[in-house]
């Protein structure tokens, strides 16, 4: 491999289809953050203290992925910094959820009192809605890099049960987070740490379909388990 150092926080490294060969190693495992992958990210940041005096972050780091066809992996490291005043961007964010939920819950609710022969409350509900809480149970995050919903996934609680999906489009990734069968609390807890490695894209779970037809399914379901590894 071939380790060159960008910056004080920036190192590249270059993977060559040989050397990938050797390892048993290609792109999907980067993505889906296997265990050979974390094995060679462990050596990689090893070699660069070594060669070119890389000193690890002292937070996370993103990791982006770049395919050189018929040439390798272009591996790029860079410490990603704590953001100021994280935790009030981030309630910010969540207020303009809560209040977008609660405009769709309203013109529900008008539309059904509009209807000559409105349905029992519990049949208009259907099976497995969480309208009647009138609290947000979707949301989509986007992100600049996969090393940010990696890490994001990492930091999460591994008992956390909730719904996630990866999708990608023209080179940003999307994370659909919903409510699944956590409690609305964990689900918030979750939705602000999302924030923290990127930022909401919508809370309208109409916006799938975009992503399901411009974009590129990565992970269909159990995401962020499946990039905790």
């Amino acid at each position: 491999m071939r380790i060159e150092r960008v910056d004080d926080k920036t190192v590249k490294c270059f993977l060559s289809n040989e050397e990938l060969d050797e390892y048993n190693i290609d792109y999907k495992d980067f993505v889906l953050r296997s265990e050979k992958a974390k094995e060679i990210v462990q050596e990689i940041i090893v070699q660069a203290e070594e060669e070119v005096g890389y000193k690890p972050p002292r937070y996370s780091f993103d990791l982006q992925i770049m395919m050189l066809p018929d040439q390798g992996l272009l591996l790029t490291f860079s410490e990603r910094e704590p953001e100021g005043e994280p935790l009030m961007e981030c309630l910010k964010e969540m207020k303009r959820v809560l209040q977008n939920a609660r405009k769709q819950v309203s013109m529900i609710e008008e539309k059904q009192k509009s209807q000559i022969e409105a349905p029992p409350a519990s049949a208009a509900a259907g099976p497995g809605t969480r309208a009647a809480d009138n609290k947000p149970s979707f949301a989509i995050f986007f992100f600049t890099s996969l090393g940010d919903v990696m890490s994001l996934a990492a930091a999460l609680p591994a008992n956390l049960r909730v719904d996630s999906a990866l999708y990608e489009m023209e080179g940003t990734y999307y994370l659909c987070l919903g409510r699944g069968h956590a409690s609305y609390e964990r689900y918030s807890r979750a939705c602000i740490q999302a924030m923290e490695f990127g930022s909401l894209y919508s809370a309208e779970q109409s916006l799938l379909l975009r992503l399901e037809e411009h974009g590129t399914c990565l992970i269909q379901a159990k995401a962020i388990r499946k990039l905790r590894g």
